[in-house]
Parts: C-alpha cells; structure tokens; sequence
C-alpha cells in the first residue's frame, strides 16, 4: 500500500497552462492570483510563469501563453506534460466566441491534452452585459470537450470575484494526486453537456 502511495505523489509542483484569445484578461488574472493585486499588463509576447500558492498552502506552477493569433501557433509548445489547462473566456466579446472555441478545439486536438481537465474561466463578470457563466456554455456548445473533464467557472480577474476557488481547482489535475477535500472544503460542481 506504503508503495502505491508513494508511486502515485509528484515532488515537482503541477504544471498549469492558461491559454485564451488576446485581451481575455489571461496576465491580469495571473497577477491578481500572484500579489491579490489589479494590476495593468499589456499584451503578452510570448509567455509569462509565475509560482503560485493556494489559500491551502499548496503550490504550483502557472504559465500564461499569449494569445494574439499570431502566437497560437506556438501553444502546441507549451502542451506537453501538463496537469491542467486554463482556458480564458471575454465574458464581454460575443463576436469572438467562435474563434476562442475554435482556439481552444485545436489546443485540445493536441496529443499532450489527453485526459487534461480543463477550467474554462468566463472572466470579466463584474463588467455591465457580460454573459453569465451558464450563458456562454450554451452558446459555445461545449461538444469537443467531450474527452476532457471540465468546468465553467465566472471570475473577474480585475476584482478577484471567484478567483480564490480558481486556484484551488487548479489542483484537480491529471497525474497528480491532491485530495482537494482534504485541504480546501470548496465545493466542486462540473457542468458536462
């Protein structure tokens, strides 16, 4: 039993990848989740990581990928050997929502994302007409996350709404054993279509 413990526990921090289209709020919500502070950020070239450390004391690694369509083709880079995908939604850009499906189907095509649970994150909820979370699932027909467990979660990367239960998802990861229960009572709903 002490064996299969020990087989199943990581020593390296899990590895998250925040991916979204440009202007989605991806470094904004990185930052907010690293100082607790609103803070200006520019378009991303490239990539930005941070360490970071859940209400729970436990830590991990968050890579912002830049999502300028000129950068996508990149992602694929950044797939490989990872434990959970952050995916960043404009609650606010409904002309966009087909292209940022459109990205995020092709992040997922990937061979790397097998069986990665993947956090969609409908930033920008304190903005006036952004669409609420169950809004937004709807009109992205979720269909190609079907091989994926994932979740919808409102946030506001400018305000902090919801952000502190998105570093605690964070941990619910492939390859990776954390009890979530255990160390941060948050409770935990997954909307599958």
């Amino acid at each position: 039993m002490g064996k299969l413990i020990s087989k199943g526990w990581r020593k390296r921090d899990a590895r998250v990848i925040m991916l979204g289209l440009d202007f989605a709020g991806k470094s904004t919500l990185l930052y907010k989740l690293k100082s607790g502070q609103a803070v200006e950020t520019c378009p991303t070239v490239g990539f930005n990581v941070e360490s970071l450390r859940t209400p729970c004391g436990i830590s991990f690694t968050l890579w912002d990928v830049g999502g300028q369509d000129s950068l996508r083709a990149s992602w694929p880079n950044y797939l490989e050997d990872i434990n959970t995908l952050i995916f960043v939604l404009d609650s606010t850009d409904t002309a966009r929502l087909a292209e940022a499906m459109a990205a995020l189907e092709e992040a997922l095509s990937h061979p790397g994302m097998a069986g990665t649970p993947v956090l969609l994150l409908a930033n920008k909820q304190d903005v006036p007409g952004a669409l609420a979370p169950a809004q937004l699932g709807e009109m992205l027909r979720l269909g190609g996350l079907a091989r994926h467990r994932w979740m919808l979660r409102g946030c506001s990367a400018h305000t902090g709404q919801g952000l502190q239960e998105v570093a605690v998802l964070c941990l619910y990861t492939k390859n990776y054993v954390y009890n979530v229960y255990n160390y941060c009572p948050i409770p935990i709903t997954y909307v599958r279509q």
